[in-house]
C-alpha cells in the first residue's frame, strides 16, 4: 500500500501531492485501486529483479565457459567477450551472446550533413529524389532532438564516388562516441530440421 503516517491515534495516507489525507475520507473503491496497483507493482519487481539475476547467471556462465575453452590454447580473455554463439551436442539447442554499442554523434556530424547537402545541391539537376529522401530522413532528429544512429550509419553503405560525399562519410566516422556497450543473450531451440525460433525473453532492458 501506499505509505501511511499514524498521528494521535489517526490514520492518514500521503497523496501524489505530498499532503496527509485522513484514511477514512477516502473512498473504498480508491483505497482497493492502491491496493491493487501496489500488488501488481510488488510483482512485477519481482520478476524484474529474478530476470535480472538469471540474466547474470546466464552471461556468466557463458564468460565462464569461454575463458575454460581459451585456456586450453593457453589463452586468457581479458575484459567483456565479443559476440559468440553456443550450440549444444545435439543441436538443437544454440544460446547466442551479443554485443551492441549505445553510440552518439559529435559535432563533425553536422559538418557530414553540410558536405551531403553540398553535393545535393551540386546534383539538383540529376540527383534521385529517393537519395535526397534518404539523406533527409537519416538527419531527422526526434522529439529529444536526436537523431536514428542507425539511418546515420547506413548512409555510408551508398555506392557514390564524390570528393565531398566521402569527406562526409570520413566526417561521420570521425563524430561516432561509443557511449557504452550492451550485453544481449538470445536463445534458441530448434523445433525443426534446419529452423531455429527464438525463445521469448526480454532481457533487453535489464
Amino acid at each position: 500500500m501506499s505509505e501511511r503516517k499514524t498521528i494521535e491515534g489517526v490514520e492518514y495516507m500521503v497523496d501524489s501531492r505530498g499532503n496527509l489525507v485522513m484514511v477514512e475520507k477516502i473512498k473504498d473503491v480508491d483505497l482497493l485501486r492502491d491496493e491493487v496497483v501496489e500488488e501488481v507493482f510488488k510483482a512485477s519487481k519481482e520478476i524484474n529483479e529474478l530476470i535480472a539475476a538469471k540474466k547474470k547467471f546466464m552471461i556468466d556462465s557463458v564468460d565462464t565457459f569461454l575463458q575454460i575453452s581459451a585456456e586450453q590454447y593457453d589463452v586468457s580473455h581479458g575484459g567483456k567477450k565479443g559476440n559468440v554463439t553456443l550450440t549444444s551436442f545435439d543441436g538443437r539447442k544454440r544460446v547466442q551472446v551479443a554485443i551492441s554499442d549505445v553510440i552518439s554523434f559529435d559535432e563533425r556530424l553536422q559538418t557530414a550533413k553540410e558536405l551531403i547537402d553540398r553535393c545535393l545541391t551540386r546534383w539538383s539537376n540529376g540527383a534521385n529524389s529517393n537519395l535526397k529522401a534518404v539523406v533527409n530522413n537519416a538527419f531527422r532528429v526526434d522529439k529529444q532532438g536526436k537523431v536514428d544512429s542507425k539511418r546515420i550509419l547506413e548512409l555510408r553503405r551508398l555506392n557514390i564516388t564524390d570528393e565531398d560525399w566521402d569527406k562526409a562519410m570520413e566526417a561521420i566516422n570521425d563524430s561516432i562516441q561509443i557511449l557504452a556497450s550492451k550485453r544481449y543473450i538470445r536463445v534458441y531451440e530448434r523445433v525443426d530440421d534446419d529452423k531455429y525460433t527464438q525463445m521469448v525473453l526480454d532481457f533487453s532492458a535489464v
